[in-house]
């Protein structure tokens, strides 16, 4: 049989349907699109609860009231910037597109990292502080402030990668790293307002550690966990 006459020949009787094929079409349902903007607005709500709790539980700065207010509010909304922006990127597309911005966030995730970082080595102490110099001989005492940052940082972390599930394909890594920085920022927020220690050491490796701590653990396991899921 030449082409010719496979072009005229009869088209085949596709075979009858399974019932298990039509049982599964029948009960499909419309998935409802993602929400980006929605998803990230419950995000930040979730967390500035969360993170309220934990400052309830860990207590506010005692020097709060003798700080300058223009600093304290200066400095948590540098830190509060620094957890909205990589979160945004990492789950909100750019218009027309379905993925996040991984790129932009990657970018934006390794500025705030060693923004924060540098931020602390060199920040002015506020006048009024009661500051408890840890310095160098003591370093390792503020341990502490690194792990409530991490515990602060959960959540959002957590809470993103669940809104993020099957968006991933392309940049996995990058965007998680950018979720952990957000994470690690939102930390560092909370610790502003709790930890009166204010000697650069503590504040640019400790505090600013949270936010590279974070993504550095996002980018490694949440990737991971969303291909196990």
């Amino acid at each position: 049989m030449n082409v010719d006459d496979l072009a005229k020949a009869p088209l085949p009787t596709p075979p009858p349907m399974s019932a298990a094929l039509e049982a599964a079409i029948v009960t499909l349902a419309p998935v409802a699109p993602r929400r980006p903007l929605r998803q990230l607005a419950i995000l930040v709500g979730i967390s500035v609860v969360y993170g309220a709790v934990v400052l309830a539980l860990v207590h506010v700065r005692r020097d709060l009231s003798q700080i300058p207010m223009a600093w304290i509010v200066g400095a948590g909304l540098a830190w509060f910037v620094g957890f909205i922006v990589p979160a945004y990127l990492a789950t909100v597309p750019a218009a027309g597109a379905i993925i996040p911005r991984w790129r932009a966030a990657a970018i934006v995730a390794a500025i705030v990292a060693v923004g924060f970082v540098i931020f602390g080595l060199t920040m002015p102490i506020p006048a009024g502080s009661l500051s408890d110099q840890f310095g160098w001989p003591r370093f390792l005492h503020g341990h502490t402030c690194l792990e409530i940052g991490l515990a602060t940082a959960l959540v959002p972390v957590v809470a993103g990668a669940i809104f993020l599930r099957g968006a991933l394909p392309v940049g996995a890594r990058w965007t998680a790293a950018a979720l952990g920085a957000a994470g690690g920022c939102f930390g560092g927020c909370v610790l502003h307002f709790h930890c009166y220690i204010t000697d650069h050491q503590h504040h640019g490796l400790v505090h600013g550690g949270v936010v590279v701590v974070a993504a550095l653990l996002s980018a490694a396991i949440v990737p991971r966990a969303q291909r196990v899921a």
